[in-house]
């Protein structure tokens, strides 16, 4: 029987943009959609054989819906402007790929596909839809099937029922009642899937039974439905897919003459699709494959191995040999490694990876231990040849977060260098907002799926050491990883060079921080476990007092770590307000709520006590010791440089951003880090920098003037919003001022300030009107930073580091406010950060010139922390402030502050 293949290329579009939103040519021209189409048809070619085809689009203009109900999708935004400019060339490359395209003015896509579904049907003929619209449930019967080629989801007649509750005639009746928020056709408030499919089994599968049993409906939802009943015939109407359109050609001319080599080349050489150019120079179709639905979402159908070539495995020295002559006599090679563990402190090779061209890699195994495993050549020998090449800086590495490989090779006593590339950074620096790990990358930027460490390793309880992985699955896994990180790089590099600003983050900032940071984790840091237990202990013994406490204020014992039996005594016994409840609909014993208890009932205040010291005691002084090295003696953090959006760095394993300075105990837990006999600690942090970047950015006046003759910036705040002068602004006075500097760049509002402030919303508000009369060159840069953002998406730092923005033109209230914020502040972090890093790679090279002992150990918002030898003690302070102080020119002079000490917090 014949087979009729429809796509739905609206569907398709959109899909594949917002899969692949950021995908650019060389000549800066969006891609994504293009690339994502072009292989969502070729993929699907392949799988489907079919005499006839089609991809049908909507035609631009008004349809018929839009007469009959004027608000019919009113509220979807106009095409976004990098999809507009793709449609011409999605257009052509549909008829180069030998796909019939059809577009009817007047009616939409799914009218045309349902119109020719219709005519498959008569004829006998089987129709498969290929789309992700529900909408064409209702066409499904027993010749027409809709894929879904994203989930790989296939729906028959028995489908649309197992999925929807409801057959294909009764799709329709569904969706009236539920509504369609796509196509702005409201449903019945409150009825959702559920209770559309328990009215239609319950009234006689109709929407008209349903109708005709409104009065018999009980609660809200039925006084909703009743409300609702003028419009669900319209509803109805709207959503009924028209099957009589009057097509431009008829069903049986719908076939295809294959692809068109010629036609598609000038169009694959223009967008910059090489590997689409190798398969038409190859005749082929070496990589066919779909984008992912969504940024992070599961990879596309592609056929597992389908862009491999051929990859070797190295077991013998006569291999390993001719490879080693590659790599030596190789400008750039794509490097992996596979170890024993993640914690890069401790991880051992059981093998390395190398990928010299786009197919062209192998897997050099080196540890693989499991029955029957073959002979693999001797790591130390290995080692010993390849030093020459790992550690040559004249030989190019690239690879993915290769500062994890780093400390692999130092674990073996080899320094890696030559590292000239890194796509987690390149990824970085180009969607600081996107995930970054190398299986999402590949599938957003070369549209392939790749095997997961899961597939190979398993996952949970039953996962095995990559040792044990068998050699033919271990060498097909790391192999792909070398190859297809060299591809991304090839995508990505091009972006990163056409673009001058991005380029001097990625190569002269966040590239030489990598180096930094690796060393900063091998040096690590002492810590005195003697004072930390004894402080432990002390915690303890308070957290015990507190808990007593708490019964006696209850009047009975309780579960003091249990939410449930907490909220229990506070709002059922003691009968405290609510101040606000659960997902689950049950009050809520957050930090919040508890704070706003606290200031005027005990207990709340002492279970608010008990828990920030609970946090202190397992998150620090109970942890920390047990993280202390054998080997070392020191804890060895690893710093995360691709994920803040801000561009600041991050810590983990153990997180020592997020010590509290602002407590006796969270101090005492800084005091812990030690310098050893000897040695000072010397801490170095920026004073009140994002303050001055903001009077860099906005260039007001007095904001400038004031940075500029050296005053107290809080009091000068205070002093022109109170009126009153300098000497006399009061404690108080300027804690406000403090609070309202630092809560305006952070896009506080009225409400957020007089929260803070505990102070009327009226008076908040009138403190930040005095504030922008005193500062107007603030409120202005805010006002024009917002607009901007609005306009192109992104903001940036002084630097160029972009900060994307995917929710300022959100049609959601609260997330465009918050995109707004984010437009505001993200500037003054991420340049914060950006001097920071700048810092670091100042301070850090100027030791190695001077060949001091000194040693950067931490990195902390903005603030760096050395150990110092006492000899070496009054050069590092006097030059590291200069230093910092100097790494850039802004309209405000940068000052740094530096303390000494033999721990952290006396050195703070």
């Amino acid at each position: 029987m014949p087979t009729l293949l429809l796509v739905d290329g609206s569907s398709y579009l959109y899909r594949a943009f917002h899969a692949l939103p950021d995908l650019r040519n060389a000549q800066g021209e969006p891609t994504g959609a293009l690339r994502g189409v072009i292989n969502m048809l070729r993929r699907l070619a392949a799988d489907y054989k079919a005499e006839y085809r089609a991809v049908v689009f909507d035609a631009k203009g008004k349809t018929f819906r839009e007469d009959w109900y004027p608000d019919y999708k009113g509220h979807r935004p106009p095409m976004p402007e990098d999809l507009a400019a793709q449609i011409a060339p999605i257009h052509e490359a549909v008829r180069a790929l030998g796909w019939p395209l059809l577009m009817v003015e007047g009616v939409e896509a799914d009218d045309v596909i349902g119109t020719l579904a219709a005519h498959a049907t008569e004829r006998g003929i089987d129709c498969v839809i290929s789309t992700g619209d529900k909408d064409l449930a209702q066409l499904v019967n027993r010749h027409v099937t809709l894929v879904n080629t994203m989930s790989e989801e296939k729906l028959d007649e028995a489908g649309v029922l197992a999925k929807f509750g409801v057959p294909p005639s009764a799709i329709v009746d569904y969706l009236a009642l539920i509504g369609d928020s796509v196509d702005n056709v409201p449903g019945v408030d409150k009825c959702g899937p559920k209770t559309a499919v328990k009215w239609l089994q319950q009234y006689g599968g109709t929407l008209d039974a349903v109708i005709a049993h409104a009065a018999d409906i009980g609660g809200k939802v039925g006084e909703n439905l009743r409300a609702h009943l003028d419009f669900l015939p319209m509803a109805r109407r709207l959503l009924t897919v028209k099957c009589d359109v009057e097509l431009p050609q008829p069903l049986e001319s719908l076939t295809s003459d294959g692809e068109n080599a010629e036609a598609l080349r000038p169009i694959y050489e223009r967008y910059g699709f090489r590997g689409l150019l190798d398969d038409l120079a190859k005749g082929g179709r070496k990589t066919v494959n779909a984008p992912a639905p969504a940024d992070d979402v599961a990879p596309s159908t592609a056929p597992e191995g389908s862009h491999r070539a051929d990859y070797e495995t190295l077991l013998d020295r006569a291999a390993f040999e001719r490879w080693l002559a590659k790599l030596m006599a190789a400008e750039v090679v794509s490097l992996d490694t596979e170890t024993t563990g993640l914690d890069p402190m401790e991880a051992r090779l059981v093998g390395m990876s190398f990928a010299l061209a786009e197919g062209e890699a192998a897997y050099l195994p080196l540890g693989h231990v499991y029955p029957d495993a073959p002979a693999q050549l001797p790591l130390d020998e290995v080692l010993a040849a390849l030093r020459p090449w790992l550690e040559s800086p004249t030989h190019g590495k690239l690879g993915q977060n290769l500062k994890y490989d780093r400390h692999v090779f130092a674990n073996h006593g080899i320094r890696l260098a030559g590292v000239v590339d890194d796509t987690l950074l390149e990824s970085y620096v180009l969607e600081a907002d996107r995930n970054h790990n190398l299986d999402t990358l590949v599938t957003r930027h070369l549209g392939l799926k790749v095997i997961s460490y899961d597939e190979v390793t398993g996952k949970g309880a039953a996962r095995i050491g990559f040792e044990q992985v068998p050699l033919e699955r271990a060498a097909a896994y790391a192999a792909e990883d070398a190859d297809v990180t060299l591809r991304v790089h090839r995508v990505l590099a091009p972006r990163i060079a056409a673009d001058r600003k991005l380029a001097y983050i990625y190569r002269d900032i966040e590239l030489p921080v990598s180096d930094i940071l690796f060393e900063m984790e091998r040096n690590g840091v002492l810590l005195d476990v003697g004072s930390l237990a004894a402080q432990s202990n002390e915690l303890g013994q308070k957290m015990l007092d507190l808990e007593r406490r708490a019964h006696e204020a209850a009047k009975q014992p309780f579960n003091i770590n249990s939410p449930k039996q907490l909220a229990e005594i506070l709002f059922e016994r003691e009968k405290l307000p609510v101040i606000k409840k659960t997902p689950s609909g049950t009050p809520s014993t957050d930090e919040e709520v508890l704070s706003q208890l606290a200031l005027d009932y005990p207990l709340p205040a002492l279970i608010l006590e008990y828990r920030s010291l609970a946090k202190l005691k397992g998150t620090y002084t109970d942890k920390l010791p047990r993280m202390v090295r054998a080997d070392t003696g020191r804890v060895h953090t690893s710093f995360g440089q691709a994920v803040a959006v801000t561009g600041r760095l991050s810590s983990v394993d153990p997180n020592l951003q997020n010590i509290p300075v602002r407590t006796a105990e969270g101090r005492r837990i800084r005091s812990a880090f030690i310098a050893p006999p000897g040695h000072v600690l010397v801490s170095a942090d920026y004073s009140q920098i994002e303050l001055r970047i903001m009077a860099h950015l906005s260039q007001d006046a007095r904001l400038l003037q004031a940075f500029a003759d050296g005053e107290d910036i809080h009091r000068a705040t205070a002093a022109e919003v109170f009126g009153v002068a300098p000497a006399e602004v009061s404690s108080e006075q300027r804690r406000y001022a403090k609070v309202i500097n630092f809560g305006l760049i952070y896009g506080m509002s009225a409400h957020g300030l007089a929260k803070n402030l505990d102070i009327e919303r009226s008076a908040a508000q009138s403190w930040i009107d005095r504030y922008f009369a005193q500062y107007p060159g603030v409120a202005r840069y805010m006002d024009e930073t917002r607009a901007l953002a609005r306009e192109q998406g992104y903001v940036e730092t002084v630097f160029g580091r972009r900060l994307q923005l995917p929710d300022i033109r959100a049609q959601q209230v609260g997330r465009r406010q918050g995109a707004e914020r984010a437009a505001i502040n993200a500037p003054m972090q991420g340049t914060a950060a950006d001097l920071i890093k700048l810092a670091m790679i100042a301070v850090s090279g100027w030791l190695k010139a001077e060949k001091l002992a000194t040693r950067l150990i931490l990195q902390v918002h903005d603030e760096l922390v050395l150990e110092v030898p006492d000899a070496e003690l009054d050069l590092v302070r006097e030059r590291v402030p200069a230093l910092m102080e100097g790494v850039a020119q802004l309209s405000v002079p940068l000052k740094v502050e530096a303390g000494v000490g033999r721990n952290w917090d006396e050195a703070h």
